[in-house]
């Protein structure tokens, strides 16, 4: 437990104290923000706030896990191949917030080179992550809050991680478009894998008390200590990041999240439980397929704009109602699948 909240801690401390430091040295370079012309007209007063602020995120989040091993003294796979996700969509989101400054317009990467550079990494996740398994516990399982008796084989198990890590990570990039309202909601996610790894952690099969209920996860205490240093760098951040925003995360902070909470999901071996806990960024992602696949059947807007905090926003709600608004949606999806995560444990327990 110490080294759990050391890592978030330290990644607290770091994000509160490095973003002040981040924020003027994009100011300096001028790595503005962009708007689109098409947002709603008040956001057009965020234009030049300093971006790419997902740069202090992953900082803070991999010193938090680090300092981690002066209590814990060992580095797992499982630890490392998270920390390479969230570098990895990381180095993406840079690449694509790069290339908006550089050419002055809202849209970086193209929608394709932004899905190789995603299938790329998660790629070599699930190669990788095959190549660490147990071979008691197969990883190519899919997972609702364990392991379903639905097993996917090596190719089918990269295909299900590519699908994953692209559709949590283009979920929170779609939610970071109000001050904090994906930090924020990013922050209770990972709170909640704090608690469901430390409670896999002490309730593993491996312990001499294991019952029934235990758990196979593969190092569920990293999993924890990784999870709470992301959620101390989102904290951290959040200060400087709440409207109205001195910073902005970018696609470098809002990529490189969603991975992670994909990919502590899928060694957590609680993949189909995400959904539920990350319930607002499916609803937001939602929102964009129904309004695109809407317009081009029938050439009308179900929405005023897409993704659906724009549309609240155009229907004359304050920008800072809509956010408390979808962070309480947040954490209500995020207590009911704690409740059910906890449930099913009790199912298999002895009364």
């Amino acid at each position: 437990m110490r080294a759990v909240l050391l890592a978030a801690l330290v990644a607290l401390i770091v994000s509160l104290v490095g973003t002040p430091f981040a924020i003027r040295i994009f100011r300096a370079q001028g790595y503005g923000q962009l708007i689109r012309d098409d947002g709603p007209e008040a956001h057009h007063t965020k234009r030049g706030t300093p971006t790419m602020g997902g740069t202090v995120i992953i900082v803070a989040a991999v010193l938090g896990y680090l300092s981690a091993w002066l209590i814990t003294e060992r580095f797992t796979a499982s630890g490392l191949l998270v920390l390479f996700v969230m570098s990895g969509l990381g180095l993406v989101g840079f690449l694509d917030d790069v290339i908006k400054i550089r050419k002055q317009r809202s849209l970086g990467l193209n929608s394709k080179a932004k899905l190789a550079g995603q299938l790329v990494v998660a790629v070599v996740f699930g190669v990788l992550a095959l190549h660490y398994d147990d071979p008691k516990h197969s990883i190519d399982a899919v997972s609702f809050v364990r392991d379903t008796s639905l097993h996917l084989g090596a190719v089918g198990f990269v295909i299900w991680a590519y699908v994953m890590i692209s559709a949590t990570s283009n979920g929170v990039n779609l939610t970071d478009g109000l001050d904090g309202l994906a930090t924020g909601s990013s922050a209770m996610v990972f709170a909640a894998y704090v608690v469901i790894c430390f409670w896999q952690f002490g309730n593993g099969c491996s312990q001499p008390n294991a019952t029934a209920a235990c758990y196979v996860t593969r190092d569920p205490l990293d999993l924890a200590i990784l999870a709470a240093a992301a959620m101390g760098a989102c904290f951290g951040f959040l200060w400087w990041n709440a409207a109205p925003a001195k910073i902005f995360m970018g696609d470098t902070g809002s990529l490189a999240l969603g991975g992670t909470l994909a990919t502590i999901a899928i060694l957590s071996r609680t993949e189909l439980l995400l959904v539920i806990l990350g319930g607002l960024f499916v609803v937001e992602t939602l929102s964009v397929i129904l309004q695109v696949a809407f317009f081009k059947a029938f050439h009308r807007r179900i929405f005023n704009m897409a993704p659906i905090h724009h549309h609240f926003e155009l229907a004359g709600w304050p920008e800072f109602t809509v956010i408390v608004r979808f962070w309480i949606v947040a954490g209500l999806a995020v207590a009911f699948g704690l409740g059910l995560f906890y449930a099913e444990f009790l199912s298999h327990s002895p009364l």
